[in-house]
């Protein structure tokens, strides 16, 4: 009829969404270029403020431009966050260590993920290679906060879907969240690094737990490099100060010692530690530690260890000013980027460290 007519003209015609670059991405196999070219918009990787590097990096890895964002501060010192990009339905990872300084780090992920949520993006991921306030994760006495849940429920309220973290203090702190939490370790890093680069023998080596806590780490990198294993036992003498008194296990002497951490803040612990190795005979001895804390007096104390190297991962950026000579970086970002690519395929996280 007329009407239908002049009703189908006023039809707007839309063109099919064609979008504004395509960055090749590896896929295991072929598939067809439809195929390929949706998941290639279904992803999106954006940086914090606290580690853009790592981001850098990472994008690299998955042959793809790190997504547009800004993020400055108002006269006031209040975060402003855009997102300059279409994320509607978008897989969107947001990489962003809440190191130092720690309250505006997370505070700068919060306010980017619920811009993300805001813009519709399909799924938010909050990529956290250092999980800030994680030491406060119980009640040790009354009247105190348990700050690493409050952590996990700001992160879900600003809209996180899966938070990935790289070597927590506390493995128990991934039962404080109500979403999927995919939880990374370094020590393949480290244990490749042993192998290829320091060609250590297993039996002229010996792997040190600096404290009892630690002994499941230790007993981890001992099945994969051998060598002997030791603990060093560890007393508080305060609060705020802890003694290291004998060693337990395999002897150290003439041996090279490696010492395994996730972190090193102020230093005390895995200095006092190295203290013990070298009274007890070691020739050498490294440190190995996932997050470059550094805070308060731990460069002055590093420094006068007896360390012949001390090595750690960009989680966290170390500043040139903290750069001693025996410090040595390692690079989590092929394995960051290759958990970003299977989480992207809902493909197997665990698998990397099978």
């Amino acid at each position: 009829s007329g009407k239908s007519r002049d009703f189908g003209s006023r039809i707007r015609r839309f063109e099919s969404f064609r979008p504004s670059r395509v960055v090749p991405f590896p896929l295991a196999g072929w598939c067809h270029p439809l195929v390929e070219s949706t998941m290639l918009k279904s992803l999106a990787v954006f940086s914090g403020t606290s580690n853009p590097a790592l981001t850098t990096e990472i994008c690299k890895y998955l042959e793809i431009v790190p997504g547009s964002i800004t993020v400055s501060k108002f006269s006031d010192g209040e975060t402003f966050c855009a997102i300059n990009e279409n994320v509607r339905g978008v897989n969107c990872f947001v990489i962003q260590p809440t190191s130092r300084p720690v309250n505006e780090n997370l505070m700068d992920l919060l306010i980017i993920m619920d811009a993300l949520r805001r813009a519709s993006a399909g799924s938010i991921i909050g990529i956290l290679p250092y999980y800030g306030y994680a030491r406060q994760d119980r009640k040790d006495v009354g009247r105190v906060p348990i700050s690493a849940k409050l952590v996990a429920n700001l992160l879900t309220v600003a809209g996180a879907n899966r938070v990935l973290t790289v070597d927590l203090h506390a493995y128990q702190i991934q039962g404080f969240f109500d979403i999927p939490v995919d939880h990374l370790l370094a020590a393949p890093v480290f244990d490749d690094y042993i192998q290829r680069a320091l060609r250590l023998r297993s039996d002229e080596m010996v792997i040190v737990s600096p404290d009892e806590g630690r002994i499941k780490m230790a007993l981890a990198h001992q099945k994969k490099l051998g060598g002997g294993l030791a603990i060093v036992d560890k007393r508080r003498a305060s609060a705020t100060e802890t003694r290291q008194a004998n060693l337990i296990g395999d002897p150290l002497r003439g041996k090279i010692a490696l010492l395994f951490d996730d972190m090193i803040a102020t230093g005390g612990s895995i200095v006092g530690a190295a203290q013990v190795c070298a009274q007890h005979g070691a020739r050498a001895i490294y440190a190995f530690a996932t997050h470059a804390v550094l805070c308060g007096p731990a460069i002055d104390r590093l420094r006068e260890a007896p360390f012949n190297e001390i090595v750690v991962t960009d989680s966290i950026p170390v500043p040139p000013p903290k750069r001693l000579p025996n410090l040595r970086i390692l690079s989590l970002a092929p394995m960051l980027g290759e958990a970003i690519r299977r989480i992207h395929r809902n493909e197997s996280v665990s698998a990397l460290f099978q």
